[in-house]
């Protein structure tokens, strides 16, 4: 018994018609010159290559700054502090840590000769250094000695990028995620402190720092459980705008810094003196530079 031609296929040669452009994903169909339909499959884009609309771009960018800018101020602010710097020298110092951000970032996306991975990447501050920096002030080390110890790190970085890949093999991830969870753990007392108002803060502790901490952890929190798409993507930008607004209804904003800052503030070099360099904080910045490596591998 001869077996009925099967509809979605055609015999080579045949010419047919162009196929429907429309809209959509997946199967689509078209119909060939002898009325023959044929199902095609439509070119799907990958999710990494997706272009958003222009205001969704925009929302989850500015989101994507607010949160690196939060990471990217928190080192210079805690490290400032176990130094006991005055407050203009921590200006300066956050100035300093967002232009190198802003630099790494432009290299990391447009590329520069075999630096850059030219995708798009805001670099911002590895934690994981802030331990060893901390424990450097606590030993007497003054910020020239830092200085020193970060430059080092930094040639001993692009020297050894190259066989970098080399040395995942000796960090698996049981090992990089327990030296990521221990640095998380010993970072809860600045979050908390933080929370609480700041270190030295009259109100430390008040009610109000510590409801509207409680109110932006909820809004992301429940954000991201009732929601999914973009406005799960925004969750925390959402969870910033309101605890913002709620501060600001309270009375406890204070813009007095802001208006007395400079509208430019330039960064130049040596600011805090000619760096001085010293073997123990070396070795310990160069290892920290091991971990987030490898920590960075695949990016």
């Amino acid at each position: 018994m001869p077996l009925a031609p099967n509809p979605l296929t055609r015999k080579r040669g045949e010419g047919t018609k162009p196929l429907s452009r429309s809209g959509g994903r997946g199967l689509r169909r078209g119909w060939g010159n002898e009325g023959e339909s044929e199902v095609t499959t439509a070119p799907s884009v990958h999710p990494v290559d997706e272009v958003l609309p222009y205001g969704q771009m925009a929302a989850v960018g500015l989101q994507h700054v607010l949160v690196m800018y939060a990471g990217a101020i928190a080192v210079p602010l805690i490290v400032g502090g176990a130094l006991r710097l005055p407050k203009d020298q921590i200006a300066f110092l956050i100035n300093a840590d967002l232009f190198a951000c802003g630099v790494a970032t432009l290299i990391q996306c447009i590329g520069f000769w075999r630096f850059g991975i030219r995708l798009p990447v805001v670099m911002g501050v590895t934690f994981a250094a802030v331990g060893p920096l901390v424990a450097m002030a606590a030993s007497g080390i003054d910020i020239t000695g830092i200085f020193g110890a970060v430059i080092v790190a930094g040639v001993f970085t692009v020297l050894v990028a190259p066989f970098a890949s080399r040395l995942v093999r000796y960090f698996p991830p049981l090992v990089t995620g327990t030296i990521i969870t221990v640095i998380g753990i010993t970072l809860l007392r600045i979050g908390i402190n933080w929370a609480g108002g700041g270190v030295g803060a009259k109100n430390f502790g008040d009610p109000i720092n510590l409801g509207l901490v409680a109110l932006v952890l909820a809004t992301i929190l429940v954000i991201n459980r009732l929601f999914t798409g973009f406005v799960a993507n925004i969750a925390v930008l959402l969870g910033l705008i309101l605890g913002f607004a709620v501060a600001m209804a309270l009375g406890t904003v204070d813009f007095a810094g802001v208006y007395d800052a400079e509208w430019v503030a330039l960064v130049y070099p040596f600011r805090f003196g000619t760096p001085r360099f010293e073997l123990g904080a070396i070795v310990s910045l160069c290892i920290v530079m091991i971990v987030v490596m490898v920590e960075s591998t695949g990016m």
